[in-house]
């Protein structure tokens, strides 16, 4: 069972800090608050590419802010051909250092769940990590502004993503992305090449913003296997909170 490229935005942004320009005036992360160009230009017109640079920018200074955040997760698989399901309800924390770790373990169900659908996503989290080659970014992605569209009361631009590669953890699909913030709201999408063994791979991600951070709300995902049938895996986030005292111990 593969979960490959199905990692939460928080993962992709210290890669995306890495191999995106930034925009014109925009601060650095260090700098203080964000001041990004007007996507909208004089004429009435949205420039893409505007947009784009700005939601690279605004990965840049959530890799900075999001480094002390902890979140209670639960997440829940199932294997509706073996009948199998499970439920891990788990502490995610990101460290000073920019990494993922997980705690306070508490786990029910089958363990052929745990063993294949879980820890097989949280393995490809941990080694997603910072890895630029799948970020979200120009060096990987084609975008393709597709219009505008109001998400739970916020404006929001759609913006089509292809990668320039067939490789793995890359995905075809949409993202929509906040026009006061240029945080993602909403991203889903489908694996455009799966590891052996796997059909398909599609999912969906939601995020709420919270004083100009992204914070992940929920990650559903569906996986064709040729042995097990469909998986299911949804990731459900809650009580997002900056730990002022976060332990650097993890990270040694």
């Amino acid at each position: 069972m593969v979960f490959a490229g199905l990692v939460g935005w928080s993962v992709l942004v210290e890669a995306a800090s890495e191999s995106a320009a930034p925009a014109t005036g925009q601060q650095d992360a260090s700098g203080g608050p964000a001041e990004f160009q007007d996507a909208v230009t004089r004429s009435g017109r949205v420039n893409g590419d505007i947009i784009v640079a700005n939601y690279c920018a605004a990965a840049r200074r959530q890799d900075e802010l999001v480094r002390g955040a902890s979140m209670e997760v639960e997440i829940s698989g199932s294997l509706p051909k073996l009948q199998k399901q499970g439920k891990l309800h788990a502490l995610r924390h990101i460290t000073r250092l920019g990494r993922i770790t997980y705690g306070a373990f508490r786990f029910q169900g089958d363990n052929t769940i745990k063993k294949e659908v879980i820890n097989r996503y949280l393995e490809q989290e941990a080694q997603s990590l910072g890895d630029a080659s799948i970020a979200v970014t120009p060096d990987n992605y084609k975008f393709k502004f597709k219009g505008t569209a109001e998400v739970e009361g916020r404006d929001t631009y759609v913006l089509q993503v292809s990668p320039r590669k067939k490789r793995e953890k890359l995905y075809k699909g949409e993202i929509w992305i906040d026009a006061a913030t240029y945080l993602p709201v909403r991203e889903s999408g489908r694996l455009v090449k799966t590891p052996m063994g796997v059909r398909t791979v599609t999912f969906v991600r939601q995020y709420d913003i919270e004083n100009g951070i992204a914070v992940p709300r929920r990650m559903e995902s569906e996986t064709e296997v040729w042995f097990f049938g469909k998986a299911e895996l949804t990731v459900d986030f809650a009580h997002f909170s900056m730990d002022q005292h976060a332990d650097e111990d993890l990270d040694q």
